[in-house]
């Protein structure tokens, strides 16, 4: 009944309208969509669905904002971060909570993601106040080059589902410090959070129009004619390659200046010397994050032929031993995976895999009963042809293979489209560095199971996308450079 009583309240507290120019409004005609608990089915709470009438009116809102906001003072906007830092973290257990209900994952992993994605306002509300230009003298002497800085402008943000409050952070933080308004759209299946994030961000002063929110079923209807629109002028998406590269065509027209987080393959390399105490709790770690609902997660595990039956057996022992149910229940590892489709769709690899002669240490059975649930599962002897080391898994599925050299590692490493992140054990240093730079991706991870930080720049190569979030890099995305010549 407690934990009942407090879901209730945690609901009860979030908008359900959207946020335009500093008002919270209905959508035109009324709509509304409902919000499910992926644990259960159980509807959560309806939310208002918007058209594209209203993005309309949230751009001009934006456009109209940011003239004044652009002039505000840079410690001003970074204090703005600093306090919504300090009252996220202060709210972090119901906004945990709120994540658990909408999303799925386990509470301990949800308060995980709110120190994480608060640190993201912590970090740029210290970015904000240097911001900086260059004074030099021209090669011939006559002439001093003066470079500054200054916002992009008008930027729509695309958030995905797996991570409705870090996702929403990693975007909202630069932004605020270059001086950019947003029109921000979350995910249908998890509106609240951004939502609730978004109510934070007005209680500690940020002025109206600076930040809008959408939420709502017909996310291309809605985004298009904003992405068209001469107002806008930055666009920044978090999902997948396919979503991505038809955003990018329509941001052509108006040469929006844009960022793409896309989809990811991420070998996970275990070489003969690892450590493997090490690379199995980093494995853990790179397969199950987020349920492996994430472009980071670990999608290939590629062994070094001499410690892979030991090294599957272990990890088959640590994937066994997870439980898994609702999140918000004492003793969860594992919730269920966002909707019954992206279940499906897992198994079929799964299937696939062992139809190509994989052998399942564990898992691979789609339970009965309520909720989108998926077992940890391992799968050993995956043929290199089986399409789940071709396509992004999105679950808590670790299909294994065995390489014998170094150089035939790195080459079916590197044989995917994707480049966002690969992961490394060993204890060599030397081939720490060869492996590292040989490796087509935009981060690795060197005996380590995660590569997220907020002090860090995040991003892929290839079809994993282009621009950076995180680190001294990350506002950069959010500025333009306007250089002015003087003569003497």
């Amino acid at each position: 009944m407690a934990t009942q009583n407090r879901t209730e309240t945690v609901i009860e507290t979030v908008p359900t309208r959207l946020l335009v120019d500093g008002a919270w409004i209905d959508a035109t005609g009324g709509g509304t969509f409902e919000v499910t608990n992926p644990a259960t089915g159980d509807v959560l709470t309806r939310v208002a669905d918007a058209t594209p009438a209203d993005g309309d009116r949230a751009l001009a809102a934006a456009a109209a904002a940011q003239r004044e906001w652009a002039r505000t003072e840079p410690r001003v906007r970074g204090e703005v971060l600093r306090s919504a830092f300090e009252l996220l973290t202060e709210r972090a257990d119901d906004f945990a909570r709120l994540m658990t209900l909408e999303m799925g994952k386990a509470l301990p992993e949800a308060r995980g993601e709110v120190t994480y994605g608060a640190e993201f306002f912590r970090w740029f509300s210290e970015e904000a106040v240097r911001i900086h230009g260059r004074y030099s003298p021209a090669p011939a002497g006559n002439t001093r080059l003066i470079t500054m800085k200054g916002p992009v402008g008008p930027t729509l943000m695309i958030t995905p589902w797996n991570f409705p409050l870090a996702m929403g952070t990693r975007k909202i933080g630069p932004a605020i410090a270059a001086g950019c308004t947003m029109v921000v759209k979350p995910a249908a299946e998890t509106p609240l959070t951004m939502l609730a994030l978004a109510a934070l961000l007005e209680e500690v002063g940020l002025p109206p129009g600076v930040l809008n929110v959408l939420t709502t079923t017909d996310s291309g209807g809605l985004c298009e004619p904003l992405i068209r629109d001469a107002r806008l002028r930055k666009l920044t998406f978090t999902g997948s390659t396919a979503v991505g590269k038809v955003l990018v065509a329509q941001a052509s027209d108006q040469l929006l200046r844009v960022s793409m987080e896309l989809g990811g393959n991420a070998p996970f390399i275990v070489f003969e010397d690892a450590d493997l105490d090490a690379a199995v709790d980093g494995a853990m770690l790179a397969k199950m994050r987020n349920i492996g609902e994430a472009c980071t997660s670990a999608n290939r595990f590629l062994v070094h032929e001499s410690v892979a039956e030991e090294f599957s057996t272990r990890m088959a022992a640590r994937m066994d031993s997870l439980t898994v149910g609702d999140g918000t229940q004492d003793g969860v590892d594992v919730g269920p995976l966002i909707t019954d489709k992206a279940r499906a769709g897992v198994h079929e690899l799964v299937s696939d895999a062992v139809a190509g002669g994989a052998r399942t240490l564990t898992g691979g059975e789609v339970p009965e009963g309520p909720g989108h649930f998926y077992p940890p599962t391992v799968l050993v002897d995956v043929p290199a042809s089986a399409r789940v080391f071709r396509e992004e898994i999105f679950g808590p599925v670790a299909p294994i293979s065995t390489f014998a050299d170094e150089e035939e590692a790195v080459r079916r490493a590197n044989d995917t489209e994707y480049g966002l992140v690969a992961y490394v054990f060993t204890r060599d240093h030397s081939r720490v560095l060869r492996v590292s730079e040989a490796l087509e991706f935009g981060m690795v991870g060197v005996n380590t199971g995660i590569v997220s930080n907020p002090a860090a720049p995040f991003g892929g190569v290839k079809h994993s996308g282009f621009g950076r979030e995180g680190g001294f890099e990350g506002i950069e995305e959010y500025l333009e450079t306007k250089y002015v010549g003087s003569a003497l």
